[in-house]
Formats: C-alpha cells, structure tokens, sequence
C-alpha cells in the first residue's frame, strides 16, 4: 500500500513542479493565445464565414422542392356555358369535384444570375475578413497580457524599494530609540522617523494590494483561473532593464497594421456590393424539371386512387422592367459606401503614419527617462550614504537626513514611473507599428 502512495505522489511530482515554475512574459502570451475564451468567439466567426460561403455558392445548385395540396371544396364553383353553343338556355356546370389532391417535385437549376455570381466573389474577402479578425484578437490579447505582465514587474520593484526604505527606518528608529533612552535625541525626532516608518508601511500594503490585483488582470487576459497562482518571473531590476535597439523610420509600413488590412477588405466588398446591385439589371435565366400528379373525387378516397400524372420541363427567363429607380438608389448607396471607405483608407493610412511617429518618439523620451533616473537613483542613494554616515557620527542633524532619505524616495518614485511608462511605450510603438506577434517571436 504504501509503495502505491510513493507511486502516486512521484506522478503527481511533476504537475506541482510545473505549477510552481515562473512565468515568463512569452510563456504568459503563449498560454493566452491558446486560452483565451475571445478565441472561440472569432474561431466561430470564421466558421460562420465559412457557411456563408457556402450558403452563396448553394444559390447556384440544383433546388428540389415537394409540394402537396388536398382541398375539401365545400361549395363546389360552378362557371356558365353561354346560351346558344349546347343549350337554348345558359348551363351551369362544374369542372371539378369536392375533393381535389395534387403532388408535384420540381426541380430548379439557375443557369445564368450576373448578380448572384457577382456576389459569390465576396467568399474570398469573407474569409480573409474572419482570418484578419482572429489576427487581430490575438494582437489584442498579446497587448494585454505585456501590459498586465510590465505592470506586475514594476509593483515588484516599487515593493523591493519600499522594504529596503522600510528596512533603513526600522534601524534608525532603533538607533534613536536607544539615543532617547539616552538623553542625547528629542522624542521629536524619534517620531519623525516612526512617521515615515508608518507611511512606508502603508505604501507597502498598497503596492501589495496593487500587486494582486494587476497579477489578476494578467490571469484574465491569459484565460488563467483566478483562483490559482501564477508566479511571474523576476526580470525587472534597476540593473538589467532591457533597452532595446529603436527602430529605423523606414521600417515602418502601414499595411503590417492588421486593422487597415481590415479596411482594405472591407472597401472590397463594398465594390463587389455596388457591382452585385449594377448587375441586377441583367436577366435571369433557369431551368426547372417538374412532375406531379393531380386526383378528383366526390369523397376523399377516389380523390388519391384516381390521380393521374403530369411532368413538364422548361426555362424561365427573369427580366426586370420596373425596379429601375429602386435599383438605382441602391447603387448609388452602394457608390457612396465605397468610396467612402477608399477615402477611409487614405485618412487611416496618414493616422497610423502618425501614431508610430508619435509612439516612436514617446518611446525615445521615455529610453532617455529611464536611463536617467537610474542614475539618479545611484546618485540619491550615494548622497543619503553620506549623509546617513555624518549622521551617525554627529555631523549632521536629522532634518538633514530625512531631507536625503526623502530625495531618494522622490527618485525612486520617478525611476518606477518612468520604467512603466518606458514598457508601455515599448509595446505601444509595436502596436502602433503592427509587429506585435513579432515582438512575441523574438522574446
């Protein structure tokens, strides 16, 4: 029994290990990608894409139809035979019988519809709009998910900063406690240091808070269970923040944006819709192939074991005379739409031009912020160094060394606000640039 239990717990061994390794940001994509429940939503979309195509192409199959029809006359419709042809008087006489049954199946085959095959161009573009649909859920998602993941990595370093600063109070709260007992320090500026100590603490229940709840926005855009951890690896530090190499102006190109591919699309099918309508104007030609037969009586029984059938084949010729004036207004619709959208793309084109400008040169400033207050940091940290150690030695006073501690506090809240703003600059600029799966590839 027991080595069934040993057998069991090194089977369940690995699972736990994996549960508990750390999440890269491309292991968190990778995973969102595939867990997403938006996937689905766009998966059926193309699917429904799919059916239409095929509902189009299905209007130039062959058609069967099955019609059947009993009538139960209850008044019998009687016409007149004039007076003169087989009576001095009139006669009224009755060509059919109380009860009449007809069973007919015909077969139709459209032969020629300008129109209709027109439209079945439109199952290409379809197709192409539901695959562009999906490529951009993913771009989305692949944007989330580095938002969520940077902002998790910044509250990660805000809580190292805010416990080493916590860590400098709690000593020399303990260094002036011991001063007070002493008589050498004021009880003053023992608690100006518990203040700050105070402050520090709640600023770290806040980032911890924070913390939890960007690690759950992260599980979201995964499609992660809320409920379960998710450890994020620790990449994000003052001394290994990635700069990547800035892109050249002329790698950009608007059609690598998924959403004006769309437009392109989109201004297709609005051309195809404005060629289907102009060429309603041309007939219709079909086929039809139909077989019946059709039964009398004066009860209900003779009207089905009497039926005699029938067929017949022939063409139908569909030209329309009067829709001018509506068809005409449709078109024109259908014009305007169109070259609406082609003005549409021209707009887009300038507008994602300046969007990657824009975020290229956000990108820039924020590069230049990050590095700077990294090194304003250092240069923070070095001067409450000093100041701290003439402290101790009785050189300087307190304010002096709480104006030191609160510079590098200051320093550090503008180093955490540039390294987020420098992450989302960076996936903006690949957004704006449409290279977000290739940002995804190369992590």
């Amino acid at each position: 029994m027991s080595k069934k239990i040993i057998i069991a717990l090194l089977a369940l061994l690995p699972i736990k290990l994996s549960a508990q390794a750390n999440w890269t940001l491309k292991s968190c994509i990778e995973y969102g990608l595939k867990n997403n429940r938006t996937n689905t939503v766009y998966a059926n979309e193309k699917r429904a894409a799919d059916a239409r195509a095929k509902e189009a192409l299905a209007a130039y199959l062959p058609s069967v139809s099955l019609n059947g029809t009993v009538d139960d006359n209850l008044k019998v419709q009687e016409t007149v035979i004039p007076a003169g042809i087989f009576s001095p008087t009139d006669i009224r006489v009755a060509f059919t019988k109380k009860y009449n049954t007809n069973g007919v199946a015909q077969l139709d085959q459209t032969l020629y519809d300008k129109a209709l095959l027109t439209g079945l161009k439109a199952n290409k573009f379809n197709a192409q709009q539901a695959d562009l649909n999906q490529q951009k859920n993913d771009e989305t998602i692949i944007y989330n998910i580095s938002t969520a993941y940077y902002q998790i990595l910044v509250y990660r370093e805000q809580l190292d900063l805010l416990k080493a600063n916590l860590d400098t109070y709690r000593k020399q709260m303990e260094v002036s406690a011991l001063q007070v007992k002493k008589g050498v320090t004021l009880q003053k500026d023992l608690d100006k240091i518990t203040v700050d100590y105070n402050n520090a603490t709640s600023q770290i229940r806040v980032a911890e808070s924070n913390q939890t709840l960007a690690e759950n926005q992260l599980k979201y855009e995964m499609g992660y269970p809320i409920a379960d951890p998710l450890q994020v690896e620790n990449t994000a530090n003052a001394a290994t923040i990635d700069i990547p190499v800035m892109a050249d102006k002329s790698d950009f190109s608007v059609n690598n944006r998924t959403d004006f591919r769309l437009s392109q699309v989109n201004a297709k099918l609005l051309e195809i819709d404005e060629s289907r309508i102009k060429a309603g104007i041309f007939p219709k030609l079909t086929a039809y192939a139909r077989y019946g037969a059709i039964g009398f009586g004066d009860n209900l029984g003779p009207a089905f074991s009497s039926m005699t059938s029938y067929s017949a084949v022939g063409l139908k010729l569909n030209f329309p005379l009067f829709d001018f004036f509506k068809r005409n207004a449709q078109y024109n619709q259908a014009k305007y739409k169109r070259l609406n959208a082609l003005e549409t793309l021209k707009l887009d084109e300038g507008r994602y031009q300046l969007e990657y400008e824009n975020a290229r040169t956000k990108m820039l400033k924020e590069q230049t912020n990050v590095e700077n207050n990294r090194r304003n940091i250092e240069l923070a940290r070095s001067v409450f160094n000093t100041t701290d150690l003439q402290y101790q030695k009785g050189v300087t006073n307190l304010i002096d060394w709480l104006n030191a501690q609160n510079s590098l506090k200051e320093a550090q809240n503008n180093y955490l606000n540039s390294l987020y703003s420098f992450y989302l600059a960076k996936v903006d600029l690949e957004k704006a640039g449409g290279t977000l799966k290739t940002f995804y590839s190369a992590l």
